[in-house]
């Protein structure tokens, strides 16, 4: 089967589950309500509407730039499950038996995975960038607050969610190549991105040594890339004067993504089927 031919299959098999439409619904719930209530409390803080209220520590024009970033720095952890389930879900339901015997070339359907998932993450970026828009956009002018929507950088910032979204949905597919077994692939994952890296980065904040190396664990990537973080405002590495470029966080994002599939290519991708 030709890689065309194993694309159009994978293609075929997402869009005939519900993984991938359930995904994006609570993707897009999830960051509606963040935005939406991170927007209200800053612009009720900022307009005075709110007793007691602090404004962030940030200029004016960055505010609705830093709450639309909450759509990768918030949002990522679903596309790296969703790249994870694409290749875990194989296995555990024995799926992967017919799509070899159909297509013996374990080379190609991999090659059709990543596709795929650069097509997945691709929607799921802008589904996510737009719910974040629309939630803290929303509430930013309902307090009289500058939402950013005329100036280029912001679209720009959304152009590099939608990358970040990609990169992480190939992570996930890198992910899932290396731990085929469903459940510890998820909760490593979960594991990873809700405790362990939050975690070391937070200490880092207080180990000036550790700044410089943890900016290239993956989350603290992929807000480089994105150029703006929920940890950076408290003041982590990601907010330092010597922060990389945003190609940077690019690259070292696409290089866990390489690196976990060339992994899971020498070992899941050419044991044999139990």
């Amino acid at each position: 089967m030709s890689l065309g031919n194993a694309t159009r299959s994978e293609f075929t098999k997402q869009f005939t589950t519900v993984g991938w439409w359930v995904t994006g619904v609570i993707l897009v719930a999830y960051l509606l309500m963040f935005a939406a209530g991170l927007g209200a409390a800053v612009g009720a803080s900022a307009s005075g509407s709110l007793p007691g209220g602090q404004p962030i520590p940030l200029p004016a024009d960055q505010v609705a730039p830093w709450i639309y970033s909450l759509a990768a720095s918030s949002g990522y952890a679903l596309p790296l499950l969703f790249g994870t389930l694409m290749v875990t879900s194989e296995f555990r339901h024995k799926l992967i038996v017919p799509t070899l015997l159909a297509n013996p070339r374990r080379g190609v359907v991999l090659s059709s995975k990543l596709i795929v998932g650069v097509v997945m993450g691709a929607i799921y970026g802008v589904v996510a960038i737009a719910s974040t828009i629309a939630g803290g956009a929303g509430m930013l002018a309902v307090f009289g607050q500058q939402t950013a929507l005329d100036s280029a950088d912001t679209w720009a910032l959304a152009g590099r969610v939608v990358l970040a979204l990609i990169l992480w949905t190939l992570v996930g597919i890198g992910v899932g190549s290396v731990i085929r077994n469903q459940v510890a692939a998820i909760v490593v994952v979960l594991a990873f991105t809700q405790f362990v890296e939050p975690v070391i980065r937070m200490a880092g904040m207080f180990v000036e040594q550790l700044q410089a190396p943890l900016q290239y664990l993956p989350g603290a990537a992929s807000d480089i890339l994105v150029g703006h973080s929920l940890l950076a405002i408290a003041g982590d590495a990601g907010a330092s004067s010597d922060t990389p470029a945003w190609w940077v966080g690019a690259l070292v994002l696409a290089g866990y993504a390489v690196l976990l599939t060339a992994i899971g290519t020498v070992t899941t991708w050419r044991r044999d089927i139990d």
